[in-house]
């Protein structure tokens, strides 16, 4: 069996980028969060972190509305995506997003964190349920 890419996880933020990664047989874990900055400087940030935890791919979440059509996050997420590929050789991919922060804010909740009080924990988890959707999309 071919050893599975691994791959770094964005949850595109306007303050922050939540950050989660893959591990072995397709685990993920959160992997903390970049506060951002500027274009230039938040996509420098999100390569050095792959770089930093070996990974080959970025995948990158789009905030698709509830109807599936590319609103003005989408949009911006889409912009974020041409800055990467500009800047690095990695491969970057996409994944609808939607409902996963609200999907983080309820494990969060099950788990005793409250969301409202831990917004870059809701950042980083939201970014490890993109992940797991992207590997689930991959074996399907």
């Amino acid at each position: 069996m071919a050893e599975q890419e691994k791959l770094i996880a964005l949850d595109l933020g306007e303050r922050r980028i939540g950050l989660a990664v893959s591990g072995p047989g397709g685990m993920v874990l959160p992997a903390g969060h970049i506060t951002r900055t500027k274009l230039a400087r938040d996509t420098q940030q999100v390569i050095a972190a792959a770089q930093e935890r070996q990974a080959s791919g970025i995948v990158v979440g789009i905030p698709y509305t509830r109807e599936g059509e590319a609103g003005p996050s989408a949009k911006l997420a889409r912009g974020f995506i041409r800055a990467l590929r500009k800047e690095t050789t990695l491969n970057v991919h996409e994944m609808d997003e939607r409902f996963t922060s609200v999907e983080a804010e309820g494990l969060l909740r099950e788990s005793g964190v409250q969301p409202s009080r831990d917004r870059a924990s809701v950042d980083e988890t939201a970014a490890a349920l993109i992940l797991q959707r992207y590997l689930a999309s991959q074996r399907s």
